[in-house]
């Protein structure tokens, strides 16, 4: 990253804000000198990683944050695999494209105008239904 006298990085430079870490494990050295070791620690990234990204799994039906979990479970299985990285880059990637363009004015106001559109119905619908039925249950309304 481009640093000034300052310290900070450069802000007229948007390469330099979206430099990427290299890819590869970031196991720390003693692991990776050690093939075996290393094996060993690449299985466990992946068992404690698939544990998680099955709890959110699971979770997705279920309360909970499920999307969240697995994305946690990615970023675990990140720290080891080139795999995981390129997806977690590729998601990072699409979710700051899909923010983008949702602040788009043009966007916001369709989405504006949708939302208006489904309320009047909605509420058409419910004067509707209080009108013809008055404040009686659905299951306990006149036929």
């Amino acid at each position: 990253m481009n640093t000034g006298s300052d310290g900070r990085g450069d802000s007229e430079n948007p390469a330099a804000e979206t430099e990427e870490a290299p890819l590869g494990s970031r196991a720390p050295d003693f692991i990776k000198a050690r093939r075996t070791l290393h094996l060993s620690w690449q299985v466990g990234v992946f068992i404690v990683g698939l544990a998680v990204v099955v709890a959110g799994v699971i979770m997705l039906p279920l309360p909970g944050p499920g999307w969240l979990v697995i994305f946690a479970g990615m970023a675990i299985w990140a720290t080891e695999f080139v795999w995981a990285q390129l997806v977690l880059r590729w998601t990072k990637r699409k979710v700051t494209e899909a923010a983008q363009k949702a602040l788009d004015p043009k966007v916001r106001r369709r989405n504006i105008i949708l939302t208006s559109i489904g309320l009047v119905i909605i509420l058409a619908a419910l004067g509707i239904y209080l009108w013809r039925v008055g404040f009686a249950m659905p299951w306990n309304a006149p036929e």
